[in-house]
């Protein structure tokens, strides 16, 4: 696995979900989005910036949220270096979108030179092996022949499809334990083997927190991004996570007063 060097402060955000129904976290993440160019020499948005993604081609008459959504990224990636990965929500981001807003293409995983030492970086889904059914969907929606059938339909069919899909999803989580959401002990362990780093960050979960384990004897740590929910959360919330020569630190987004350039959470 090749590292990206990525020398400097690193900011690492995620599960964003941005949509039609979710105005006051594009206006929170759109501030975040203009910190970061002003304090940050890289962004990596790992995953689920979107809550659906079914095609680069919806950027072709994007809707306000969306048009809004990529004119704030695109002015991110002018001033500092921009990666988007692809979440279990926008895995169907591809490299039309990535082009269109000036952005890079973020491996999955991920293992980055930083100033704070190597880390593993990824989504984090892929680390929720006890949820077999989910894998197996997985598996099944990341076939790049059953992508190009899908991405082949007409775009109304597929807003259909993906609908039913998350309708479908959402009711299944309710019977399920929430460990089985959870990355998988074993699945981390693994990973933090086959790459020898000592620090895996990740997504996906919505359970911000920093983890202390073993791995072969030798300390390592997993931290977990925050998610962001302006708009349905109760308190609303948001962050991210800060990398750079002093270390790794999980970090929260200070809502209305950051919107309005007085956050001092830097």
């Amino acid at each position: 696995m090749n590292k990206l060097v990525l020398p400097g402060r690193v900011w690492v955000a995620s599960d964003i979900h941005l949509g039609p129904d979710a105005p006051a976290t594009a206006a929170a993440f759109s501030a975040f989005l203009t910190q970061s160019a002003q304090h940050a020499d890289t962004l990596i948005l790992a995953g689920d910036i979107f809550d659906a993604w079914i095609g680069d081609d919806v950027t072709r008459q994007a809707e306000p949220w969306l048009y809004d959504s990529l004119t704030a990224l695109k002015a991110v990636a002018t001033q500092c270096e921009l990666w988007i990965g692809r979440g279990n929500r926008d895995f169907l981001i591809g490299g039309d979108l990535i082009r269109q807003v000036g952005a890079r293409a973020l491996p999955e995983p991920a293992l980055l030179d930083t100033a704070a030492g190597t880390v593993l970086l990824a989504h984090g889904d892929e680390y929720c092996t006890a949820d077999a059914g989910y894998q197996r969907f997985r598996r099944l929606v990341r076939n790049r022949g059953i992508q190009r059938t899908y991405l082949s339909l007409p775009l109304a069919l597929r807003r259909s499809i993906a609908n039913w899909a998350r309708r479908r999803s959402m009711a299944s989580n309710q019977y399920k334990c929430t460990d089985i959401m959870d990355v998988t002990p074993a699945a981390i362990e693994q990973a933090l083997r086959r790459t020898d780093a000592s620090v895996l960050i990740h997504g996906h979960t919505h359970r911000p927190a920093r983890h202390a384990l073993t791995v072969n004897g030798r300390p390592c740590e997993r931290l977990v991004i925050p998610d962001w929910d302006y708009d349905h959360a109760q308190p609303p919330r948001g962050g991210w996570i800060q990398i750079d020569q002093h270390g790794i630190e999980i970090k929260f987004w200070a809502g209305m007063a950051a919107i309005k350039g007085s956050d001092p959470n830097y």
